[in-house]
């Protein structure tokens, strides 16, 4: 054998087993599992983190307010426990209120509104002729606009003339922001969204119940039916939509196997949403934005220790919420040099029995 020969040998032997390893490698990859992941990583300030880029632009004459007081004031009733956590502040505020020569308590009450509501509340001072206070007046807040020049404000309604105030007779009641010093906000801002999720559910829920079109199942057949039984079946299921659409649906089939007729339901993909979930757990975020204790405001309890004493419930939301809030109130006083606002002491349920 020659010596050529040999190294042919050799070199395809090498040439084998470099394949052979070639396809370990191949097979290998093939095998291999690969990792991904969806999405990019959500940062933990997803937006919310825009309040502190607002500013309050100005047009030269008065400045805008950070966020939309239309706004706010369409989400007053977007959630019953929303508005009536509010409505609860506003009651108990006014029901503690004194009236005055200056203010009577119905100014008095749409000023707690305004000032719960938007953060802000305008009280107006009405001179006599002589220069000395008469009355206090209440302005819109949706509508009212703090001026450029210090002391001025603008009464500014939709589609129509602003309206300049006196200067210095607008006295401006505000919730302090932490990103600006011109208005106030509201403290259940944080709560929005879950109130909004509130009521898209409740939306969502009522649009599942009024649409009468939607897929209830799937009819799969696969059997032999008579002439124009499909046909039937087809008109009979269009029939069922709409008003009292829940049905029922008799299909005979002489002579049929069994598994020719198969009933798939698929309705329950769209009911099962967590409705109740969602709604007591929204409604939760924002009893706790408002910080108002659910005996208060006619939540029924589902566990068997219920929700406590209401009694006790209200001197204990009077004491940590509504008397801390009446101070607020009292800053018109030091504006207007005059005890034109006073609250009486409220007995607890403890000292009345």
């Amino acid at each position: 054998m020659s010596k050529r020969s040999a190294a042919a040998r050799r070199m395809s032997r090498s040439e084998a087993a470099s394949a052979a390893r070639g396809a370990i490698v191949a097979n290998d990859r093939r095998e291999a599992v690969e990792a991904f992941t969806f999405g990019d990583p959500e940062p933990v300030l997803n937006r919310r983190e825009l309040l502190d880029l607002i500013e309050c632009p100005h047009n030269g004459r008065w400045y805008e307010p950070p966020l939309s007081l239309d706004g706010l004031a369409r989400t007053y009733r977007v959630s019953p426990h929303h508005s009536s956590a509010i409505i609860l502040k506003r009651k108990l505020l006014v029901a503690s209120f004194v009236p005055s020569r200056w203010l009577n308590r119905a100014t008095f009450e749409k000023i707690v509104q305004d000032f719960l509501i938007f953060g802000n509340a305008y009280v107006e001072r009405r001179d006599n002729m002589l220069g000395q206070p008469l009355r206090l007046d209440h302005s819109l807040a949706k509508f009212t606009r703090r001026g450029v020049t210090p002391g001025t404000f603008f009464f500014v309604p939709g589609g129509m003339d602003e309206i300049a105030y006196r200067p210095d007779s607008m006295f401006q009641l505000m919730q302090p922001d932490i990103n600006q010093e011109i208005y106030g906000l509201p403290e259940y801002i944080s709560a929005l969204q879950s109130a909004l999720l509130n009521e898209n559910a409740t939306l969502f829920r009522r649009r599942y119940y009024l649409n009468g079109s939607h897929a209830g199942f799937i009819l799969h057949t696969t059997g032999d039916f008579a002439d124009g039984a499909i046909d039937s079946i087809k008109a009979a299921l269009k029939n069922a939509k709409g008003p009292g659409n829940f049905r029922n649906l008799l299909i005979h089939q002489a002579g049929g196997k069994d598994g020719g007729v198969k009933l798939i339901p698929i309705a329950e993909v769209g009911a099962k949403d967590e409705f109740l979930g969602i709604k007591n757990t929204t409604r939760d975020d924002i009893l706790a934005a408002h910080r108002t204790p659910p005996a208060l405001l006619g939540i029924i309890p589902t566990n068997a220790g219920g929700l406590g004493d209401p009694a006790k419930a209200t001197d204990m939301f009077f004491e940590l919420e509504i008397e801390p809030m009446q101070p607020t109130f009292e800053q018109i006083n030091d504006w207007l040099g005059l005890p034109a606002v006073a609250f009486r002491q409220r007995a607890s349920s403890a000292t009345a029995a």
